[in-house]
């Protein structure tokens, strides 16, 4: 029986720019200016991005559009978000009936645990000019900063696989 093998290297990297936004700004708010400024249709995607940490399972919020004219995909997605918990008391004593809870922070991308949300945006080689959007999403209140994020500089890729 024949083996065949697969290398990692053989295949292309997806072509994406990911964006870096600050805000104070609620999510669907925030996905409102977007599509004012940027004239596109961001909607809240029903499938949220899963995540499991050793806290517990969080979701990630995701708005979503598809331009089927020039095959572009944008995604706004949650950076941060809670996880509560409850703690288990392991001894027997006078207050082992009541429940501690706790709640903690979790990221999608770790290694950027001061941005608020990024926007991904798929299959763009050559269609749009990453720096007038990121001027765009600058001018917004409320945005305090955004920038372009240098994706080889990004630890944990596969958490932008969706």
């Amino acid at each position: 029986m024949a083996v065949h093998k697969l290398y990692i290297e053989e295949f292309e990297e997806e072509d994406y720019h990911i964006i870096a936004i600050h805000t104070s700004l609620e999510d669907y708010r925030l996905a409102y200016f977007l599509n004012r400024n940027l004239e596109i249709r961001l909607s809240k995607n029903g499938l949220d991005i899963q995540s499991k940490v050793k806290e517990g399972t969080t979701s990630f919020a995701r708005f979503s559009f598809s331009d089927e004219e020039k095959f572009i995909n944008w995604d706004l997605v949650q950076n941060k978000n809670e996880i509560e918990g409850v703690e288990k008391s392991a001894s027997e004593d006078l207050f082992s009936n009541t429940k501690n809870t706790f709640s903690s922070a979790a990221y999608l991308l770790p290694e950027y645990k001061k941005v608020d949300f990024f926007l991904k945006i798929e299959n763009a080689k050559n269609e749009i000019n990453i720096l007038e959007i990121v001027s765009k999403i600058s001018k917004i209140d409320n945005v305090s900063m955004t920038y372009n994020v240098d994706k080889n500089k990004i630890k944990s890729k596969n958490n932008l696989i969706f």
